[in-house]
């Protein structure tokens, strides 16, 4: 196992930061740290996100990781900047010797049973259940784990703070969430207050 599994584990929600701009995934994780978010995903749809990851990662407290990795020349980047897990909602074997270099965790992405084994073949240490909600949800999950029981499975799309528990009570190990938490309209119009209560909804929910 992974030495960083434990703690997104223990995590349960890794928000998902995709944002039109860095400004705005920046004002996002802060305003979501200041709620008690320590572990984030930037994903590199973000303009500019290895330099992102680079300022958040001189902060001791977060760990943060790159998402939606496209090669092994992003992974690269993103590992030098300080990424501490890869993640990519497909299967690339190509992004694993990079992150077994670096140390850093990957999670690869996959649906189907096959797809879930040709990830773990291509050396991913987790596995991103992506689109979930429309893959059949909590109950998806926990048809897999009966087949995997001993993979690490972090489900994305279409969790929000609501059904997170039933995906981590069906077996998840953490659960990725993107635009329930990291509302981009809420942060373009400067709306800390409402950012902020999601977020504190969410851990409360899963403090629960």
């Amino acid at each position: 196992m992974h030495p960083l599994i434990p703690r997104l584990r223990a995590a349960r929600i890794i928000p998902v930061v995709r944002t039109s701009t860095a400004a705005r995934a920046a004002t996002a994780v802060a305003w979501l740290q200041e709620a008690g978010f320590r572990v984030f995903e930037i994903t590199m749809t973000v303009p500019e996100a290895p330099a992102l990851i680079r300022a958040l990662s001189a902060d001791p407290d977060l760990l943060v990781g790159a998402g939606t990795v496209p090669d092994a020349r992003t992974a690269e980047a993103c590992i030098e900047a300080g990424a501490r897990f890869l993640v990519a909602p497909w299967v690339d074997p190509a992004l694993a010797p990079v992150a077994q270099d670096g140390g850093a965790c990957l999670m690869l992405g996959a649906m189907t049973p096959s797809e879930i084994r040709a990830a773990l073949a291509a050396g991913a240490d987790m596995v991103k259940i992506f689109p979930a909600g429309s893959a059949g949800g909590p109950q998806h999950i926990r048809a897999l784990r009966a087949v995997f029981p001993d993979v690490a499975f972090c489900p994305t799309g279409g969790v929000d703070a609501r059904n997170a528990p039933d995906y981590l009570a069906a077996g998840a190990a953490c659960v990725g969430m993107g635009g329930r938490l990291v509302d981009e309209a809420l942060i373009a119009a400067g709306d800390r207050a409402a950012v902020r209560r999601a977020a504190e909804d969410a851990l409360g929910i899963m403090r629960a």
